[in-house]
């Protein structure tokens, strides 16, 4: 099993979700077996993309996040300081507030889930297909 985690509060970069993309993309880059295809790592970074855009919109700023893969799935893992969870709504087509990201990473995922910490925050998972 590979595994590899970033804390966003120690990268303070002005692109954070571009920064947690190409984590992502070094990470998958270097599974060798089996080797992820193309379509898969693509899939990968957008979950990335949109739960770490998620937690730094609605969930208090910063993320940790962890991927992790075995030879069957690829994890990816992003926990924020709020306790409250991702949910479902409509997505605003005019106004330009969102609404499409949890939707599409739960259709994206084989499964996904969030755990709350005793300490507070969660952590909002995402199981795919590797």
């Amino acid at each position: 099993m590979d595994t590899m985690c970033v804390d966003a509060t120690t990268i303070r970069s002005a692109t954070p979700v571009a920064d947690a993309r190409e984590t992502a993309r070094i990470f998958l880059e270097g599974l060798w077996q089996p080797a992820v295809d193309s379509e898969v790592a693509d899939t990968v970074v957008l979950v990335v993309s949109e739960l770490v855009t998620n937690a730094l919109r609605h969930g208090g700023g910063t993320y940790l996040l962890r991927l992790t893969a075995n030879p069957d799935l690829i994890e990816v893992a992003v926990g924020d300081p709020c306790s409250q969870a991702p949910r479902m709504r409509a997505p605003d087509l005019n106004g330009g507030t969102g609404g499409f990201g949890w939707p599409m990473v739960n259709r994206l995922a084989h499964s996904t889930k969030v755990t709350h910490r005793p300490s507070g925050g969660k952590t909002v998972s995402a199981l795919l297909a590797r």
